[in-house]
C-alpha cells in the first residue's frame, strides 16, 4: 500500500522559513511527478508546487512563486518544500501527492499532512 508521510511543519513568524519533507513508500517514486498542496480552514485544497520525475522541471502558482522551492531526492523517495518569506496566508495543512498529469493528484494517496502556522 502506498503511503505518503509529511513532516516539518510548525509555528513560525511571518518572514520566517520552514522546510517540509514527504517520504513515499512507493518503489517507483522516481517515475512520478510529485506535487505539494495545502488546505486552509474552510477553504478548498490548493496546488502549491510541482516537480517532474528527474527534478529538472518545476512549476508554482503565482501565490508562492519566488518564495517556495520544491526539490526531490529519488534515492530517499522523498520530496521537499522549502518555504521562505512566509506569510500568515500561508497557514494551512500541507500535503504531498503523486500527480497524474498537470496538477491533478491521485485521490487515493493523501497522507495526514503537516500543519504550518504563520503568525503575524
Amino acid at each position: 500500500q502506498v503511503q505518503l508521510v509529511e513532516s516539518g511543519g510548525g509555528l513560525v513568524q511571518a518572514g520566517g522559513s520552514l522546510r517540509l519533507s514527504c517520504a513515499a513508500s512507493e518503489r517507483t517514486f522516481s517515475s512520478y511527478t510529485m506535487g505539494w498542496f495545502r488546505q486552509a480552514p474552510g477553504k478548498e485544497r490548493e496546488f502549491v508546487a510541482r516537480i517532474n520525475w528527474s527534478g529538472g522541471s518545476t512549476y508554482y502558482p503565482d501565490s508562492v512563486k519566488g518564495r517556495f522551492t520544491i526539490s526531490r531526492d529519488n534515492a530517499k523517495n522523498t520530496v521537499y518544500l522549502q518555504m521562505n518569506s512566509l506569510k500568515p496566508e500561508d497557514t494551512a495543512v500541507y500535503y504531498c501527492n503523486f500527480l497524474k498529469g498537470g496538477t491533478v493528484p491521485y485521490d487515493d494517496y493523501w497522507g495526514q499532512g503537516t500543519q504550518v502556522t504563520v503568525s503575524s
